[in-house]
């Protein structure tokens, strides 16, 4: 083969690859006008039978082109959840119209490359407007530019698939005048970065906010004595490695890229699947379509009684209404007493979902909703 030959080749490859890139823009402007049917008819967003069906057809008809069923469930997958995010944010927005504006102000931890910009991009390529952001170095300060009306939105980490549950966000869910509008759930790939031509054999000390810390615990006791220093955020722990002689910074590669460090060691995380979830919050609630799948986040505080937490937490089994997460936290300045976290799979437009929060009253000092909104963690339907 000459060289020639492969460029031919290679141009002929590229064609194809943007006659795809029109096929798929064809594909979602399409997906918008079934929207607009499922809205008139009050019908789901999301039909996991029809996906099914969809990807058993085309894994058979991929295959009588020589393609193997993994590759075609791969990438169809992405291209459904494509559909169903896109449909109801798209639902979302003319729901929540006084929502819509040409440009979003949002606060989140750190700078370029951190992983909370990163989620950022992520949750907000799905709402059209220009994009100001705002890199804070504390979760409090987020929170405060979304009290003051600095920011429109706040970006919070709240969970982790490897260390757990992030405390702080929680703590100052207790007091914040926010409201959770918004998930996002994105892969977290911890790498070890540092200065090209730096040896591992070599550092003496590593920068890595804590959550990072946690999650490469086990990489890092191998290390032997080698100093962590802790930092405000992601970007600024790559900042410091690039500056300081022998160091490192636990962090994504792309962010590594950015600032001019390369990839020492990936994949250093305990798990090999480690993703964090974030909440969106802001000033004001928002409404959430009952043809879309729903989080409710409430807290509330028990009554000192024994059992008290089982009777509130029985309400939810009698309205059938899934739980699928609760946390406790103390209560700063009250020795011993505590407040319980609850997310719930369920809108609270729904009556049998009031109907509860009505009972819960009775077995509860008091309750707050913190939000109510479209859930963005979709699990893929299983092909047989």
């Amino acid at each position: 083969m000459t060289e020639d030959t492969l460029h031919a080749l290679r141009r002929d490859i590229n064609e194809i690859d943007s006659d795809l890139l029109v096929l798929l823009s064809k594909r979602r402007r399409l997906s918008y006008s079934v929207l607009e049917y499922k809205i008139a008819n009050n019908k789901p967003i999301r039909d996991e039978a029809r996906e099914q069906a969809l990807l058993e057809k085309l894994i058979q008809y991929g295959k009588s082109l020589g393609l193997d069923g993994f590759y075609i469930n791969n990438v169809f997958q992405v291209v459904l959840e494509d559909s169903v995010l896109n449909q109801q944010a798209l639902l979302q927005r003319s729901l929540n119209p006084e929502s819509v504006s040409d440009t979003y102000r949002v606060a989140y931890l750190g700078g370029q490359g951190s992983y909370s910009q990163l989620a950022c991009h992520k949750y907000f390529s799905r709402r059209p407007g220009k994009l100001v952001e705002i890199g804070c170095n504390s979760f409090e300060q987020i929170t405060s530019q979304v009290e003051t009306g600095q920011a429109d939105f706040g970006l919070l980490p709240i969970e982790n698939t490897s260390s757990g549950s992030i405390n702080e966000v929680f703590d100052l869910l207790q007091h914040a005048q926010v409201s959770i509008v918004g998930e996002v759930t994105h892969v977290v790939e911890h790498c070890l970065l540092g200065s090209p031509g730096t040896a591992i054999k070599d550092i003496t000390k590593i920068y890595a906010h804590p959550q990072p810390f946690a999650q490469c615990s086990r990489y890092l006791q191998g290390l032997g004595n080698v100093q962590h220093e802790t930092c405000d955020s992601t970007s600024s722990a790559l900042v410091n490695a690039l500056e300081t002689e022998h160091s490192a910074a636990i962090g994504s590669a792309q962010a590594g890229k950015k600032v001019g460090l390369e990839v020492l060691k990936s994949s250093i995380a305990n798990q090999a699947e480690n993703h964090s979830r974030f909440i969106v919050v802001s000033r004001k609630s928002l409404q959430v379509s009952t043809q879309i799948p729903t989080k409710t986040t409430l807290i509330m505080a028990t009554k000192h009684q024994v059992g008290s937490l089982a009777d509130a937490l029985m309400v939810f089994k009698q309205h059938n209404i899934n739980m699928v997460k609760l946390e406790s936290r103390p209560v700063p300045g009250n020795p011993w007493e505590e407040v319980f976290y609850v997310d719930l799979q369920a809108n609270i437009a729904e009556a049998n979902v009031q109907k509860a929060l009505e009972e819960l009253k009775e077995h509860t000092q008091y309750v707050r909703i913190l939000g109510c909104y479209q859930s963005e963690s979709l699990k893929q339907v299983e092909v047989l």
